[in-house]
Parts: structure tokens; sequence; C-alpha cells
């Protein structure tokens, strides 16, 4: 009698988490009222990977975007790619820019005004991931990767915000990360970068809702953009690049691109404050929220699993995840991640 009680109670509570979890993901998919036809988007970082999905969905939705970028023939393949979404020549602006740079950024946006129209909606997407052990990490890793994720995304800011204010109306979407609400064992740089632009996004959304300017942090786990490749890795490159390729193929841990893609448009449209994408991600930012020094502690012995810093003076040498392949990246395991490097322009 008792087993049957329990068994009935541990039912309900799954049914109730269940309802619970569906509930959430319906609140979380709904539209919003904001329209992005014939807006004007610019999106950071958009020939390849999330930037590139988020281009094309604004293209299907009828909105003029410009992406940026520093590689030239991405950009070429990126525009054939939003041309042959449904864009029109007009609507698709490429432009080849540092991001890092104050100036280039404030030519870029300038030009977008003059060709397109002034910027409805910013988004900061370009990022940079160096993965590896904290001994194998030196001041460079750590500078290059606040200056991709918080001098670019302010310069950028600061560019479209004179036009923004002047018309009383604007969105900005600032892509941080998971790793800018926890920080994940080898990827310091990274988190300690990305967790700067969750303060600063944060800041300006606090004082620029007064002007009608919406502005959205996003904070992905893990995705399916087919970006691993392009990553950095430093230590033993084969083993640091084998668990960082792996973890980002997980069925039901990852998202793809094009989910997450349309949850960022639509946390846009309804100008959320922010955005987690994933449930494995929900749940370890609101457990790491209340209990930042236990979820520290539970990460310091996940990190024992990871590999050990490399001792050779080439584990400090920074290898892009191609330079680092090896069977196991090769294999049907990472299959979800290459079949989305192909179809995102990231090979």
């Amino acid at each position: 009698m008792k087993q049957a009680k329990r068994s009935k109670s541990n039912w309900l509570l799954a049914a109730g988490l269940g309802a619970a979890t569906l509930a959430a993901t319906l609140w979380g998919n709904r539209r919003g009222s904001y329209d992005l036809s014939r807006r004007v988007v610019l999106i950071t970082g958009g020939s390849r990977g999330l930037g590139l999905v988020l281009a094309r969905q604004a293209v299907a939705e009828g909105a003029r975007v410009a992406i940026c970028a520093r590689d030239e023939a991405e950009l070429a393949r990126a525009r054939q790619d939003l041309l042959m979404a449904g864009a029109a020549e007009a609507d698709v602006l490429t432009l080849s820019r540092d991001v890092t740079n104050a100036v280039e950024v404030r030519t870029m946006v300038a030009e977008v005004e003059s060709r397109l129209g002034p910027v409805d909606v910013l988004v900061n997407n370009a990022g940079i991931i160096t993965a590896g052990p904290l001994d194998n990490m030196d001041s460079r890793d750590f500078e290059e990767s606040m200056a991709v994720h918080f001098w670019a995304p302010l310069h950028a800011m600061q560019a479209v915000l004179p036009s923004m204010r002047q018309r009383g109306a604007g969105r900005i979407v600032n892509i941080s990360s998971l790793g800018g609400k926890v920080a994940l064992p080898h990827m310091a740089p990274y988190s300690a970068s990305k967790f700067a632009l969750v303060g600063l996004s944060e800041g300006f959304r606090a004082e620029l809702r007064q002007h009608g300017i919406s502005v959205t942090t996003v904070c992905p786990g893990l995705l399916r953009t087919g970006s691993q490749d392009h990553a950095l890795v430093k230590g033993q490159h084969q083993k640091e690049f084998a668990w960082f390729s792996i973890a980002d193929a997980l069925p039901g841990f990852t998202l793809s691109a094009e989910q997450a893609a349309r949850q960022i448009w639509n946390a846009c449209r309804r100008g959320d404050g922010e955005v987690i994408l994933s449930l494995p991600a929900k749940f370890l930012a609101a457990f790491h929220g209340l209990l930042p020094g236990t979820t520290t502690d539970i990460l310091s012995w996940m990190n024992r699993a990871l590999p050990a810093t490399g001792e050779s003076a080439a584990a400090n040498v920074r290898r892009t995840g191609f330079e680092s392949e090896s069977d196991i990246t090769r294999s049907p395991l990472t299959a979800l991640t290459r079949k989305a490097a192909a179809k995102n322009n990231e090979l």
C-alpha cells in the first residue's frame, strides 16, 4: 500500500515537473508584438554560425539586414546565402570590419545608416572561444576575449545610440553565454569576458528603458552552430578539443542554432531583459543563483575529469579546432555539429 502511494506520488511529481517545463517553454516561445518587417538590423559576427542563422530569420521576416565580420570570403558566401533565402539585393549589406576597433565600428554604423537607414535592431553576436587549463592561459587570451566580448559591444552600442535616442526607439540584443552566469572550468577568459558583457548589458538596459530603447541579454547554453572548429585551444590540444567538440554535439543537452535564433528573436520582440537558452542552462544558472559556492565546488570536481595542464612549451600555443582534430572528433559523436557547420558557413 505504502509502495503504491509512493509510486503515485512520484508519478504526480514527474507530471507536475513536466507540465511546468511545458508551460515555461510555451511562455518563453511566445512571439511578442515587435515587427521586424522593413526594420534595419545590424548583426556583428553575422557571416557564419548563430549570426548567420539570425540573419536568415530576420530576412525571412522582411528585415533589411547588415552583417559584419573580418573574413571577406565568408561574407561573400553569407551574402549569397541570404539572397537565396529570399532577400532583395538592396536589403542585404555586408561589411568587413574589426569590431574591436572603435573607429571601424563608427564608420560601419555610418555606412549602414547611409545605405539602409537608421539601425532599428543591433545584435552584438561576434565572439571567440579559447579553451584550455588556466595554467596554459596568458594575458593575451584574457585581453582578446575582453576586446571581442566587452569592448566591441560597447563600441557598437555607443555608435547606434544617438540615432535611437533621437527616435525614442530601438532594440539591442547582446549575445552573452551561460558562461557569463556561471564560470566554467577551462574557459576562464571566455567566462570572465562574458560576465563583463552581462553587467554591461544589464546596466545599459536599466538606463535606456526611459528612452524607449530595450536591451536584451541572451545567455545560451551549448549550441549546435557548427563553430567548434573555429575555437582556440591550449594545453593538450587534441584532448582539449575532443571534450569541447563532443559536449557541443550532445543531443538533449544542446540546442540547434535555428531553435536558439527563434527564441532570441522572440525575446527581442517581447523586449525581455534576459533570456537563458536550453533547460540544462536554465537549471545550472538557477542553481548557481541559489548556491553559488556549492556550484563552484561541483564544477571544481568536474574540472578534475578534464585534460590536465599541458607541460610542454607547445601547450601554451593556441591552435584552432581545425588543427586539433583527432579520430574521436571526426567520429559519429560529433555528427550533429559537423552537419551544422556545413549548413552555417563554418567550414
